[in-house]
């Protein structure tokens, strides 16, 4: 009801000043999020596979994963990171499909080197789709998980205020993208007992939310 009051109020607000006319112009946003987090622990790369895949779960519609062969003997000391690629780079489809003004272009995040990988996508609250890759690194303290994920959403337009009311009673686009990166982290701690610490990422993380089990949106039934 809170949440509810509180969206009516805020229309109400954007009608009775100059804010108006672009409130009413319909935008398409692509967002890109990434997050690095160190996972030092012993268990195997199977057990940490296992834990990655079932936290992955539970916020996907679909996913497909690999586990490729290792190409080492020897873990390297520090662990290998994703990489951006325009896998139609110097072609003619690539020139076209290269980010102009409001995009970010065709990318697709690689796992070279990853123990475990998934791509996996899930509609967030009937607004967008996720786009989400995860990558395993072991090394010799333990693991780097890499997460990247795009999606896009429309703000704005006489369809606002039912997208403000969706989002207020199941979440954001945002809060499902991290949401569904922090539900990896969180079973691999869980399952292991690993010590995780957050490396790198965009947007800024806040504070330690993989140490806590509190979600503000709820889990994928």
């Amino acid at each position: 009801m809170k949440k509810s009051l509180a969206l009516s109020f805020a229309f109400i607000a954007l009608t009775g000043c100059g804010t108006m006319n672009n409130a009413l112009v319909e935008k398409t946003k692509t967002i890109e999020y990434y997050r690095i987090f160190d996972i030092k622990t012993q268990a195997d790369r199977y057990t940490v596979a296992d834990s990655a895949s079932n936290g992955l779960g539970r916020n996907v519609h679909d996913a497909t994963e690999a586990r490729p062969i290792p190409t080492s003997g020897e873990l390297p000391v520090k662990a290998d990171r994703f990489t951006l690629v325009n896998p139609f780079e110097g072609s003619k489809l690539g020139a076209l499909m290269s980010g102009g003004g409001g995009q970010l272009g065709f990318k697709i995040a690689t796992c070279d080197k990853a123990s475990w990988t998934a791509n996996a996508t899930r509609s967030i609250s009937g607004q967008s789709e996720l786009k989400l890759t995860a990558c395993l690194f072991p090394y010799q303290e333990g693991y780097h998980l890499d997460l990247y994920a795009t999606f896009s959403k429309k703000e704005g337009g006489f369809m606002e205020l039912s997208r403000m009311a969706s989002s207020a009673m199941v979440g954001t686009p945002e809060e499902w993208t991290e949401k569904t990166f922090l539900d990896i982290v969180r079973q691999i701690k869980n399952d292991t007992g690993a010590e995780v610490s957050f490396i790198e990422g965009y947007p800024k993380l806040e504070g330690t939310p993989w140490i806590d089990s509190g979600d503000s949106v709820t889990s994928l039934n």
